[in-house]
Parts: C-alpha cells; structure tokens; sequence
C-alpha cells in the first residue's frame, strides 16, 4: 500500500477558483476558453424546466446571449418555440437552472434563476438572423407535438420553402420566443484528480443584488 496521500500533490491543496470573483466574469473567461478548447457546440447547454407539480425535464439547447447586455443585472439567453414542451413547462413556471459541460476542458457550470420573455423586436431581428433553411425549418414545426409520419413534416417544410424562397425569409411564428435568465446561483466546478474535485457557489439576493461565495465539497 502507498505511504502517499492524493494530497501529497501541492496543486490539490488549495482552491484554483478564486474567492470574492465576479462570477460573470469567470464565466466569460471560461466561454471564451470553450471557444478554442470545445470542438462542438461551445455554447450548448442543458436547460431543465418542471411543471408547477414540479416534475422536471431537461434537453440541450443553445446559449444566444449573455452578459450585462441581457438583463440589468445580467443574464443568459435562449430562444425556442413557446408551444413545445419546454415552452409549456416555462409558461407556467418561470423558473430554470442552465448547465454547462465542457468535457474537454474539465469543466462545467450550473445556473439557476428565473426567466423573462426576450422583446418581440429582438425575437425578430435574430430569428430572421438564422439561415433560411432553419427559419423554414422551425416555422413547418410543432414542435414536441405527435408527428403521423416524417413525410407530413417535409412537406410543410417544402410547402413553406416554396412560399418564401424569392424574399429568403419566413415570417416569424408568433409562438417562436426567447428567454432569459437572471441567475440567483452560479457553481463553477473543475475535475480534479482523484475526485477532489474544486468547486465554488455564488449566490444572490434579487436581480441585482451583491454575490456571495464558498467552496463546496466534492
């Protein structure tokens, strides 16, 4: 058996996530590392929202937004169609926790706060940011909904294409929305070997309130 303990390597010893940090600013820090350290889809997050019973449910989706851009005091965005699944769980119950895992990096992020709906303007100016095909692509859909057959789905896709090819663009379906959320918790996390893994809460009080932070066990 070994004399020698896991933390016997120096580098374990203390807390690489620093105490008393901006958390959004750690957060861009490590987007920006996602960047050039995550091959697929940097910006991909694990959204999970419940019913008011609350019985929960998660699926990916994508960040289009974050920052001090988003809300006054902060904020991360999505967009989705607001008739799916998860846009009837958020419509009834505005809350919602984000994660981040950047397998590559040994790293993730979770958030946890409510939501508010984006402005119809900014909807608009990124839905029709989307390549045509995916603006055709999300208007033919109901999403979530039972689907009879692929082919029914095609065919509205080709329908819409059709109809809107010459202006390159689809009008908006008034279901299709975003959302943000102003986050009340931020937990940063670091694999470290042997599973003393690093991890450090943030938390607030309200909107804009001042954060407070502690390392956490692993």
């Amino acid at each position: 058996m070994s004399d020698t303990t896991p933390l016997d390597d120096a580098q374990l010893a203390e807390s690489v996530l620093p105490a008393g940090a901006d958390p959004f600013v750690l957060f861009e820090e490590w987007f920006a590392a996602a960047q050039v350290g995550e091959m697929n889809d940097p910006n991909a997050m694990a959204l999970a929202t419940a019913t008011p019973d609350g019985a929960p449910s998660v699926r990916m989706v994508l960040l289009k937004g974050h920052g001090s851009s988003e809300t006054a005091g902060g904020g991360f965005t999505f967009f989705t169609n607001a008739e799916s699944r998860k846009g009837g769980q958020i419509r009834a119950n505005m809350q919602a926790a984000l994660l981040f895992h950047w397998k590559s990096l040994r790293r993730q992020i979770r958030i946890e706060g409510p939501l508010a709906e984006v402005s119809p303007e900014r909807v608009d100016a990124y839905f029709h940011s989307r390549p045509y095909k995916s603006q055709v692509g999300s208007a033919a859909s109901d999403q979530s909904r039972a689907l009879p057959d692929r082919q029914t789905y095609l065919d509205r896709v080709q329908e819409l294409w059709a109809a809107h090819e010459a202006e390159g663009k689809v009008p908006r379906p008034p279901h299709w929305t975003g959302f943000t959320l102003s986050p009340r918790r931020i937990e940063f996390w670091i694999d470290r070997d042997n599973r003393l893994h690093d991890r450090r809460e943030f938390i607030r009080d309200g909107a804009d309130g001042p954060w407070s932070d502690t390392l956490l066990y692993p």
